[in-house]
């Protein structure tokens, strides 16, 4: 190798022995042991702090889109009521509804409140939806039957209720549930409940702990005839393809109704609800983020350390030719090198835990005793955990971020550190 060569080896920003001299400075010594244990501490610090973030925000990810693609396989995306008329041309209305680009379902639908009791007379309140076998078929209850089918279900021989439900009652395939309802027949002596005693035909679970407890699900004319509104529907819910350019549609709906409706959408009735996950997701990103902030500061303090121990090679290096930028390089790279192994480390902690989340939960739970993530609280049966590839990448930045900007100040006192002092009292 020639001398050029050689020197713009030896001598260049980033070059060989300024890596070397980092490696070296890291590698444990038995007169180093409190530099290399918070070294230690500082990777493993970094790592846990990632793989937090990670899991955290990937669980709270996944339980945004669960409960989205839960709810919106349940409700429509879209739900058309009527103004001043009723909705008694409710077939034609959906079938105009169905025609419009990007709409993919238009489902008719009767609702109604009653009271639902089992075989051995424990009750508990319930809500009746009416629907087309066929409409059914497409929603997540028809799609999401346990036991039973959806045969002969056009013709009112029998209802479906959710798994949640059915344990609640005591209530079997087959067996009979009886509905209460205060909206009766009128009499001379005044209104009189409606009772009615159903054949259960099928048990379905949707995986929300409130849906698979609180819906009766029976045909449309069925249910018209319940809640005495023979030829009528309520309202119309509208699925559309893609369930966050609900806002173009308006225009479209209004038109293809053809009659004074009144539209909301997904967005309007659970707003709350999806704004508190929001700001939940937002605080925790700020809160665990403090847990890479305090591995950080532990990279200062271990590479304050190093450069007070390294004093005296540091002015050996600065008279035998080392710049001070090189000096401010060599420590750079030492603590920057903690920071991203942990981070790295971090990431692959973190995505081994996000595909192994409902098991390790169910480990827990076995372990503890004890239920964790209680889907009667939490609406859903299992913990989901969905990494976005920005946001991962985000918290990766972050953490790297956090972790040079921790070494920059050990670096600069190293580069500061003056050759005739540190030698003074060899």
């Amino acid at each position: 190798m020639s001398e050029a060569g050689a020197r713009a080896k030896g001598a260049g920003p980033f070059s060989y022995y300024e890596r070397l001299v980092a490696w070296r400075y890291l590698r444990s010594r038995r007169k180093e042991t409190a530099v290399s244990v918070i070294s230690a501490i500082s990777f493993i610090g970094i790592m846990l702090g990632v793989a937090t973030l990670i899991v955290v925000m990937a669980v709270m990810n996944g339980f945004r889109t669960e409960l989205l693609t839960r709810l919106l396989g349940i409700e429509g995306h879209m739900t058309v009521l009527p103004i001043d008329l009723p909705l008694d041309d409710y077939e034609e209305l959906a079938d105009r509804l169905a025609k419009v680009p990007g709409v993919r379902l238009a489902v008719p639908m009767v609702q109604g409140q009653v009271l639902a009791s089992g075989p051995r007379g424990a009750g508990t309140g319930a809500i009746i939806r009416g629907f087309r076998a066929r409409d059914l078929a497409q929603l997540s209850m028809g799609q999401n039957i346990r036991q039973g089918s959806l045969e002969n279900f056009d013709t009112g021989e029998g209802v479906l209720i959710g798994s949640r439900m059915a344990q609640r009652l005591g209530i079997g395939l087959g067996d009979n549930i009886t509905l209460f309802s205060p909206e009766g027949d009128v009499t001379p002596f005044g209104v009189t409940p409606r009772v009615k005693a159903y054949p259960v035909k099928g048990i379905y679970e949707v995986g929300i702990s409130d849906y698979d407890a609180s819906f009766v699900i029976m045909s449309l004319t069925e249910a018209q005839l319940f809640f005495n509104v023979e030829g009528l529907a309520q309202q119309i819910e509208v699925f559309i393809d893609d369930p966050d350019d609900v806002a173009e549609f308006y225009p479209l709906i209004e038109e293809a109704a053809q009659r004074p409706v009144q539209i909301t959408d997904w967005r309007q009735r659970n707003q709350v609800f999806f704004s508190a996950l929001e700001v939940e997701r937002n605080v925790m990103f700020m809160i665990l983020t403090m847990i890479v902030l305090v591995a950080a500061l532990n990279i200062i303090s271990g590479m304050i350390m190093l450069v007070k121990d390294k004093g005296h090679d540091i002015a050996i290096l600065r008279t035998m030719g080392a710049t001070s930028g090189s000096v401010m390089r060599i420590f750079m790279m030492a603590g920057a090198s903690i920071g991203v192994a942990g981070t790295f480390a971090g990431l692959i902690l973190g995505t081994i835990i996000c595909l192994n989340v409902d098991s390790i939960r169910q480990f827990f739970s076995w372990l503890s005793g004890t239920t964790i993530f209680n889907p009667e609280i939490y609406y859903l049966s299992k913990l989901p955990a969905d990494m976005e590839s920005g946001e991962t990448v985000a918290v990766v930045l972050m953490a790297l971020l956090l972790s040079f900007l921790a070494t920059l100040f050990p670096a600069w006192r190293a580069a500061r550190l003056d050759p005739v002092d540190a030698l003074r009292y060899e």
